[in-house]
């Protein structure tokens, strides 16, 4: 007959580790207080949402020279070709971004702290440009383009 032997230290090592993993266990089963950039519509379950902000790096060159780039921000989404997609974009940076939508009719204007809401549906797959107008070159501060993949 043989006997398991478990010194102290052993059992209190077992009872650590166990503890842990069952906190991490409930910690992980939790609701999250999350705020996602891509949700569903309350109003209509049936069109997807996509949150953007406008957004600005400013730095200066080893010279002294400001130099700042706008941008949107996610900078690229992937959506499924056929859905109807609303996109929300809020102005945090900049007075305004004159903005349009390479390979459709959607044109719009982002003020800063006003919201642009517009819905727009890709039939085909590929890959749409989000072009603001003001800031479309590097010269422009830009080029702030933001990327709509459709698959």
């Amino acid at each position: 007959m043989k006997f398991v032997v478990l010194k102290k230290g052993s059992i209190i090592l077992f009872i650590i580790g166990f503890l842990a993993l069952s906190l991490g266990a409930v910690w992980m089963l939790l609701p999250k207080q999350s705020y996602p950039t891509v949700t569903m519509n309350g109003e209509n379950p049936n069109v997807q949402v996509i949150k953007l902000v406008t957004g600005e790096f400013s730095s200066k060159t080893e010279d002294g020279k400001e130099i700042e780039a706008y941008r949107w921000d996610p900078g690229t989404i992937v959506v499924d070709k056929g859905e109807e997609i609303q996109f929300r974009i809020y102005g945090v940076n900049g007075q305004a971004h004159p903005f349009h939508i390479e390979g459709t009719e959607v044109k719009g204007i982002v003020k800063k702290g006003e919201e642009s809401v517009f819905n727009v549906t890709f039939d085909k797959k590929g890959t749409y440009k989000l072009v603001c107008e003001s800031h479309d070159t590097i010269e422009k501060n830009g080029p702030m383009i933001g990327y709509i993949v459709v698959k």
